[in-house]
């Protein structure tokens, strides 16, 4: 049996004559870019999470990218966030001018470690970017402690945790800014690239709505240097269509987050993950604390089992900022440990034995 990191052909068939019936609609109206399919998944999304703005943009990067320029960040300021991330996460700090200070993370939830962040404040600090790893929301809490302290912006990358709640409160509402992703392989996922910047600011919000556009409130007017960023119509139909099960989807990924739990208890030097309030899972990620996790890697692979390592290089050491840092030990630590399993929501119980199993035996190879 071929087992995938991730299937979403069975979400898809699930739903397949409302979502054959959005796109249609959107081909009939020939509005296709920042159409009336857009403002009201804003909307949507803006109630779901009960926020005050919802901005559509064409992807993750971008929300990231946008949200860190209309809070006010830019050249030669310092945005601390995690070393174990998606290069995204630091990429859209230094793509605005600033610079990424790296803290490092909780050996526990993979997220940025708020003891951590205290010791990288200079007088250049002017932003934190946690981000909510595997699902899992960061500590929030302290975070924002740390940065009412200090005066500091927060931008939550919230990429992974579209869903995902801290003591109540979901991912995206807590901070100045929340940047959300809707790449296909997300909990909510389109049918191709697009992202959402979400925020309570109106100031942030009118911003961020210029700099998706050229920089302009209306044509031929532009007042800063922006972006072209704009949500599609099709994948914002395709979304609205989506948001009506993310809760039920979300709870069938705690699920099957639990199943494997029981099914991996008792094995030797396996590291499962917490199954924490608020979790969503968009990855289930195991440690393996014997060096065996590139073996038992190939052995998964040699018997049609994907899985995947996310991820194998902490940003502070990628090419483009080696030597830049001082180390990050945990972050260092369990980028040579961590191995994501196959999960989505309809995972058979069957699947998830086969890679357990497959698991143990890499384990004796």
């Amino acid at each position: 049996m071929k087992i995938p990191i991730l299937d979403l052909k069975p979400q898809y068939r699930a739903h397949k004559e409302e979502m054959s019936e959005a796109i249609a609609r959107i081909l009939e109206s020939g509005q296709f870019i920042l159409g009336p399919d857009v403002k009201l998944l804003e909307e949507e999304v803006a109630a779901y999470l009960g926020v005050k703005h919802a901005i559509g943009v064409n992807s993750g990067t971008d929300a990231l990218m946008i949200g860190l320029r209309a809070a006010g960040i830019g050249e030669g300021d310092e945005v601390i966030t995690t070393p174990f991330s998606f290069f995204a996460t630091a990429e859209s700090i230094s793509n605005v001018g600033a610079k990424p200070i790296f803290a490092d993370i909780d050996p526990k939830s993979y997220n940025i470690d708020p003891e951590e962040i205290k010791a990288k404040i200079t007088p250049q600090t002017k932003g934190i970017m946690p981000v909510h790893l595997y699902g899992r929301p960061a500590e929030m809490g302290p975070i924002m402690d740390i940065a009412t302290e200090h005066g500091l912006k927060v931008i939550e990358d919230c990429a992974q945790s579209f869903g995902a709640r801290y003591r109540g409160k979901y991912t995206g509402t807590m901070g100045h800014v929340g940047a959300f992703s809707f790449f296909p392989s997300k909990n909510l996922g389109a049918y191709g690239d697009g992202g959402m910047i979400v925020t309570d600011d109106d100031r942030v919000a009118e911003m961020a709505r210029m700099l998706r556009v050229h920089g302009t409130k209306t044509r031929y007017n532009n007042r800063v240097l922006g972006y072209n960023s704009r949500l599609d119509s099709i994948q914002a139909a395709i979304l609205r269509v989506k948001l009506q099960y993310i809760d039920g989807w979300n709870g069938a990924r705690r699920k099957v987050a639990q199943n494997y739990n029981h099914l991996l208890a008792g094995v030797p030097e396996i590291i499962t993950p917490e199954i924490v309030e608020g979790h969503v899972f968009h990855q289930y990620t195991i440690r393996f604390t014997n060096g065996k996790r590139d073996r038992v890697k190939e052995y998964l692979a040699s018997l049609g089992i994907a899985s995947m390592v996310y991820y194998p290089v902490p940003q502070d050491q990628l090419p483009v900022y080696k030597g830049q840092y001082p180390p990050t030990p945990t972050s260092d630590l369990l980028a040579g440990e961590v191995l994501s399993l196959p999960i989505w929501p309809e995972i058979e119980s069957e699947m998830m034995a086969i890679v357990v199993q497959g698991i143990k035996e890499g384990l004796e190879c």
